[in-house]
C-alpha cells in the first residue's frame, strides 16, 4: 500500500519550531522521513529540540537561529540549508505573535510589530527559499495563517492579528498563481484555538470551555496533532495539484 504522505530524503524548514505548534509539525515530516531545519531566536530550545527529534525518528535536524524579519538573517538560514542538504522541498512558514487590546488602543508601533512577524517576515522566507524551490522546479510552501484571517471575532480585541493573517491569506493566493508555473504550491492552514504550552490554562477556563461549546461545531477546542495530517497533505510530493488554498482546522469554527 503507498504512503501518500512519506517524505524520505525531503528537506522540510519550519520556522518559529522552538514550541508550540512549528514543534509539533516538525515532529510530524521527521516522522514521515523528512529531514528539517528548525528556525527560531531561541537557539537553545531549537539544539534540544534537534537532538529529541533526532533520535525519535532518526533523521538528519539542523538548528539554526535566526529572525524572520531580518532579510540577511533569513538569506543567511538558506545558506545553511543549501550547505547541509543541497535542497529544499517545504517551508512552513510558522512563526508569529498576536497583539491584543482593543483597536482604539493599539499603538503604531504594536501594529507594525504584528505586520512585521506575521507578514512581512512570512514574506521575506517564503521569497528567500522560493529562489531555491524555483531553480528546482518543485516546492511546497505552507503558510500558518489563523482562521481570524478569514473572520473578525467578539471575544477580544486584536485588529492587528487580523489584518496581518488576512494579509497571508491572500499573501498564499498571490503567490501560488505567481509560482504555480515552476512546480510549486503554496497553500495555508488557518488553525483554530489550539492546545499549547502556552494556551492550556486559559482554554481550559470556565470562559473558553463555554465559548467552544457556544461556538464551534465540535464543542472544543483543536489537540496536539490534529494539525499534523493537514499539513503532511500539503506537503506531500502527491499533493499535486492542491494550490492557493487556505484550509481552516477550526472545528467548524468558520462554517457557522
Amino acid at each position: 500500500m503507498k504512503n501518500y504522505f512519506d517524505l524520505t530524503g525531503r528537506v522540510a524548514v519550519v520556522t518559529g519550531a522552538s514550541t508550540g505548534l512549528g514543534l509539533q509539525m516538525a515532529k510530524a515530516f521527521a516522522s514521515q522521513g523528512a529531514n528539517l531545519v528548525l528556525l527560531a531566536r531561541r537557539m537553545n530550545l531549537l539544539e534540544e529540540n534537534a537532538k529529541d527529534i533526532e533520535e525519535m525518528f532518526g533523521v538528519e535536524v539542523l538548528p539554526y537561529s535566526c529572525d524572520i524579519t531580518d532579510t540577511e538573517k533569513v538569506k543567511a538560514a538558506v545558506k545553511a540549508t543549501m550547505e547541509r542538504f543541497g535542497r529544499v522541498d517545504i517551508l512552513v512558514n510558522n512563526a508569529g505573535t498576536g497583539a491584543v487590546a482593543n483597536a482604539e488602543d493599539i499603538t503604531d508601533e504594536q501594529f507594525k510589530h504584528e505586520m512585521d512577524i506575521d507578514l512581512f517576515g512570512t514574506f521575506i522566507c517564503a521569497r528567500e527559499f522560493g529562489k531555491e524551490m524555483i531553480k528546482a522546479g518543485f516546492g511546497r510552501i505552507i503558510n500558518i495563517a489563523s482562521m481570524y484571517g478569514l473572520v473578525g471575532n467578539m471575544i477580544c480585541g486584536s485588529s492587528p492579528y487580523h489584518a496581518a493573517k488576512g494579509g497571508v491569506v491572500n499573501l498564499t493566493r498571490a503567490l501560488a498563481a505567481e509560482w504555480g508555473k515552476h512546480g510549486i504550491t503554496v497553500n495555508s492552514i488557518c488553525p483554530g484555538y489550539f492546545y499549547t504550552d502556552l494556551t492550556t490554562a486559559t482554554l481550559d477556563s470556565d470562559y473558553f470551555q463555554n465559548l467552544a461549546k457556544q461556538n464551534i461545531p465540535l464543542g472544543r477546542y483543536g489537540k496536539s496533532g490534529e494539525l499534523d495530517t493537514c499539513a503532511l497533505f500539503l506537503a506531500s510530493p502527491d499533493s499535486t495539484y492542491v494550490n492557493g488554498q487556505n484550509i481552516a482546522v477550526d472545528g467548524g469554527y468558520t462554517c457557522v
